[in-house]
């Protein structure tokens, strides 16, 4: 429920295409502020966040997490896509590039997954899973030049 300190933020769920896609513009705009406390505004006090094995809990993890992250990620730019949306969901196809201090350029890109509460504010957000991978045992990837039979072809 919203409150003079957490005010709703409209868009509401259910969404249609035309409000998931205005709520995907706000979160592309609001993060590229790069400004953690207003970017920490869209997100409920105890949104929940999985960012590649980082687990984040509350507003004050994100504020704190954000702030970590463009102090390293340094001239980050962000492009958000809405990839699909149903009812209080929402999921992204994303990619954002920065630098470092020794001025190496990085892409890094990917999907989440949003949940919303009935006040717009985003209850959970999924991205970006990432572990390492030993050579010898991969799952998903085929090192041959054809898809392998047994998966499913992409759809585009």
């Amino acid at each position: 429920m919203a409150t003079a300190t957490t005010p709703a933020r409209p868009p509401f769920p259910p969404f249609t295409r035309d409000s998931a896609m205005q709520k995907v513009r706000l979160a592309e705009n609001a993060w590229n502020t790069r400004d953690p406390a207003t970017v920490a505004l869209a997100y409920a006090i105890d949104s929940r966040w999985r960012n590649r094995s980082e687990f984040v809990n509350g507003r004050n993890e994100i504020i704190a997490f954000l702030s970590r992250k463009w102090a390293k990620e340094l001239d980050y730019r962000l492009i958000k896509e809405l990839w699909a949306f149903t009812g209080n969901h929402i999921a992204v196809r994303f990619a954002y590039e920065w630098h470092d201090d020794s001025g190496h350029w990085y892409r890094s890109y990917g999907n989440e997954n949003w949940e919303f509460n009935d006040d717009g504010l985003m209850a959970t957000r999924f991205c970006l899973n990432q572990r390492p991978s030993h050579f010898g045992i991969r799952s998903q990837i085929s090192l041959a030049a054809r898809a392998p039979s047994r998966r499913p072809p992409r759809i585009e």
